[in-house]
């Protein structure tokens, strides 16, 4: 799905280039700034630092066309790249949902929700949402180690310090070896700019705490239509393009040839009646899709944000998530965040991960591009066929079908009596049913013990030099 064509992705991306040269970014912090400065940037006003185009393709070209990110408890692999595939990752929240009420996560909602992102097939890897049970200070690589107890698959923490952002990088280390993290990144990072156009200490230290190692860094844009940015669709994404490129600039500064995702897809659009970032909107399909599109145009893997307004996983959750869902992978983006998220990413609910789940089989199945080899033609047994329907008991049809027609896990299918007899369930309550499923079987280790030893020791250590 192509929403912007060539001529549009040069006229914004040539106004993206002509912000950074005329406005420059706002960068809190003084040694990127120095270092910005040495190499050819120019300072307009106090931290305000303006990037000449030459420079911003010098260093884009040092990215890497392709990042690979590694599940550290089974040894899978997926590149993701401008030109596929596809995977999903769950989402970051402060609270759970239960029923129409909502509380803090703890420590034992956070480990449900890790198992569950484990046991869903669709999910490629599990994104850390806020455990209360822990101080800031280390919460992000406590959260980590947790993670790697509870799932085999991908990890992306959030980050909390930027130290702890070094703390999770040795604990990569360990989790990829014996290989180093550099060629097994079993871990990755992302950070936001501030729209409109404000780079802050946070986000620039944890680039530069976490440099050397080669974790992949999803460097993200996060404008809101209409509040922090224009409100046309194309006006934000022209901010957004100027914001991340000034990011992978800094990036490939301080770690050339480091992984990078060019994430235009957390755009939002400000929802004017009631002062709220959409999520769940048409317009964040568009900022999504389009943003892939310009990702591409760089070379670079996207990423976006599927999410919803809704409080509970209700009607609107699923067709929010399913319309933006579907945009954003037919738009070609590589990494779909907000499997199991609600109000706006605030919320995470258990039964909403097992709906997205399906929303994601879906998705990937209607992105995958139709074959026309002669096997899938099939003239021969069409002619052979004539109108003779036979093809249900055919060979080519028992070859193929499983690939072909995809089979519901949670959807039902079938008659009414069927429905009934099997207890009249909605799709939400058949999700219930399958959240108690995996939480009530035995876990599954995913760290060995000497990897465990090794993880605390790493978490004792930073808890002491963080307290």
């Amino acid at each position: 799905m192509r929403l912007l064509t060539d001529d549009q992705l040069d006229r914004i991306n040539d106004r993206s280039l002509r912000l950074l040269e005329e406005v420059g970014l706002r960068i809190d912090h003084e040694e990127i700034s120095a270092r910005l400065l040495d190499v050819g940037c120019r300072e307009l006003v106090s931290g305000h630092i303006a990037f000449p185009r030459g420079l911003v393709a010098d260093y884009l070209a040092r990215a890497p066309h392709s990042v690979r990110l590694a599940a550290h408890g089974n040894g899978e692999t997926v590149d993701v790249c401008a030109a596929g595939p596809t995977v999903f990752w769950t989402g970051n929240a402060l609270n759970l949902a239960v029923g129409r009420e909502a509380h803090a996560i703890r420590e034992d909602d956070f480990i449900a929700l890790t198992r569950v992102a484990d046991a869903l097939h669709s999910v490629h890897a599990a994104v850390g949402p806020a455990n209360h049970d822990l101080p800031a200070q280390y919460r992000d690589f406590v959260a980590c180690r947790m993670m790697a107890e509870h799932t085999g698959k991908h990890l992306r923490p959030c980050i909390y310090t930027p130290r702890g952002g070094r703390a999770i990088c040795e604990m990569g280390e360990v989790l990829a070896s014996p290989r180093p993290l550099r060629d097994w990144p079993v871990i990755s990072f992302g950070y936001t700019a501030v729209s409109p156009l404000h780079w802050t200490e946070p986000g620039l230290e944890l680039f530069v705490q976490t440099s050397g190692y080669g974790a992949p860094m999803m460097v993200n844009a996060e404008p809101t239509a209409g509040a922090t940015a224009p409100v046309t669709v194309g006006g934000a994404l022209m901010l957004a393009n100027a914001e991340a490129l000034g990011g992978v600039v800094i990036l490939q500064l301080l770690e050339p040839g480091r992984p990078v995702i060019f994430n235009l897809g957390f755009a939002h659009a400000m929802d004017m009646r009631q002062a709220v970032t959409r999520t769940g909107g048409p317009e964040n399909g568009l900022l999504h899709a389009a943003g892939a599109q310009l990702a591409a145009f760089h070379n670079l893997p996207s990423a976006a944000w599927m999410s919803t307004e809704s409080m509970v996983a209700d009607e609107q959750a699923a067709y929010e998530k399913m319309t933006t869902g579907l945009m954003q992978s037919l738009g070609g983006v590589s990494v779909i965040w907000g499997i199991g998220q609600l109000e706006s990413q605030r919320t995470m609910s258990l039964e909403q991960m097992v709906v997205d789940d399906e929303i994601a089989r879906v998705c990937l199945r209607a992105s995958r591009p139709i074959a026309t080899d002669d096997d899938s033609l099939a003239y021969d047994l069409v002619a052979g066929m004539g109108s003779d329907p036979q093809y249900l008991g055919d060979d080519h049809t028992l070859a193929r079908f499983r690939d072909e027609i995809m089979i519901t896990d949670l959807g039902f299918v079938g008659w009414r009596e069927s429905w009934q007899q099997a207890g009249a369930k909605t799709a939400i309550e058949r999700a219930s049913d399958r959240v108690a499923d995996i939480l009530a079987a035995e876990p599954t280790p995913h760290v060995s013990d000497d990897k465990l030893a090794e993880l605390l020791e790493i978490e004792s250590r930073w808890r002491e030099m963080l307290a």
